[in-house]
């Protein structure tokens, strides 16, 4: 069970990291403005039959430390970025996304299908919306749990541009 939860939340998390660096407005892609991005991640619903609450607890916690991280990206870099390119590399560039629908367009985003990495399979949705200085997306995951059941996690991803890139510390 915990290998699956840990595809899942990687999986998920892999699949927004590419959502979160684009913005397609209606007459095209419009890329995000380059420089310091902080995003912050919320677990909104974690629901796994039969888990113990310190595994539910865990994976909280893995959510609040994989949030408030800053990332530089450089002009080159938010030129070269492909959204597109991004969701069809699945989760950890190891799996395989199917998309059903992949709307990204007017700053908005709404995307559905079906991930597998590790053998295994889960139904994924992104909905948010995608700005040159902010994205907001919320990533929710189902699928069946190995020991029966069905597993449902629900985050929230929000990536501010927070100013110029900082300089690296020395030492």
């Amino acid at each position: 069970m915990k290998k699956f939860l840990t595809v899942a939340a990687i999986g998920a998390l892999v699949a927004l990291s590419g959502c979160g660096k684009t913005d397609n407005a209606a007459s095209g892609p419009v890329k995000r403005e380059a420089g310091n991005w902080k995003t912050d991640i919320k677990l909104v619903k974690f629901e796994v039959p039969g888990m113990p609450p310190e595994m539910k607890d865990g994976m909280a916690k893995m959510m609040e430390g994989a949030s408030g991280q800053d990332q530089c990206f450089t002009q080159e870099q938010v030129d070269k970025e492909d959204i597109a390119a991004e969701l069809a590399k699945g989760p950890g560039n190891g799996g395989e996304c199917k998309w059903a629908k992949k709307e990204i367009a007017g700053g908005k985003i709404d995307v559905a299908g079906t991930c597998t990495a590790n053998g295994q399979t889960v139904e994924m949705t992104m909905v948010g919306t995608m700005a040159a200085k902010k994205n907001d997306v919320t990533i929710t995951t189902k699928g069946k749990v190995p020991t029966g059941g069905d597993m449902e996690m629900v985050m929230q991803m929000t990536s501010t541009h927070t100013g110029p890139c900082k300089a690296p510390a020395t030492t």
